[in-house]
């Protein structure tokens, strides 16, 4: 009987550090994709004269994308996307809501920001 609880609480911390680990690798996949779309955005603008605007959306730089498809971010969920920007001199913004795909949040859940360069969570 102990020893099944000495397992049982051995699988517990095993899982949680694992749950971590792919919460946190979610979070930087994102942000690479939030990289790569920055990179996209620049080789538009350089082409076309200017960045979409908010209401043109990312959709407008859509055949810039691999398989012409604006992807999602890690949780399936389309980002934000503002031009201009409206924190500081940016020419856009683009924003991840986290995993729990709410404004704010900690951990995981902390929101994606282009404008917060080297953010960690």
């Amino acid at each position: 009987m102990v020893v099944i609880a000495i397992m049982g609480i051995i699988m517990t911390v095993i899982a949680v550090n694992v749950m971590g680990f792919l919460s946190r690798a979610k979070w930087d996949a994102t942000k690479v994709q939030m990289n790569n779309i920055e990179t996209i955005l620049v080789a538009y603008a350089a082409r076309t004269g200017h960045f979409p605007t908010t209401n043109e959306g990312l959709a407008a730089a859509a055949k810039w994308f691999p398989d012409g498809v604006v992807p999602n971010d890690t949780w399936g969920r389309p980002f934000r996307y503002t031009a201009p920007g409206t924190h500081g001199a940016h020419d856009f913004e683009l924003v991840s809501l986290g995993a729990d795909g709410v404004e704010g949040g900690d951990d995981a859940n902390a929101d994606l920001l282009s404008w917060k360069k080297g953010q960690e969570e």
